[in-house]
């Protein structure tokens, strides 16, 4: 059975559209079980820099702990804080 929806009105200006699909409820517009999943292989997350003192001893330590892994060591250390996060 398939799911009867109204139709998506026309909107003259983005904004226009934002506060209309603030107020509605997509799900009357769009029949969501047909969609389909797709992946978006090249989609980056967000990244931000920042700037971290580190004793030189303890970024040598990591240098060369990376260098043994074959990744840059800005990586290792992302993954590193990845899996204590995840510990936690």
């Amino acid at each position: 059975m398939t799911k009867q929806t109204k139709a998506i009105p026309k909107f003259a200006t983005e904004a226009q559209e934002r506060a209309y699909w603030e107020k509605h409820d997509s799900a009357d517009y769009l029949d969501w079980s047909k969609a389909k999943k797709v992946t978006l292989p090249n989609l980056k997350p967000t990244t931000k820099t920042i700037s971290l003192r580190l004793p030189q001893h303890l970024l040598d330590s990591i240098k060369v702990a990376a260098n043994a892994r074959d990744v840059p060591y800005q990586s290792l250390i992302k993954v590193w804080l990845q899996e204590k996060l995840r510990t936690h």
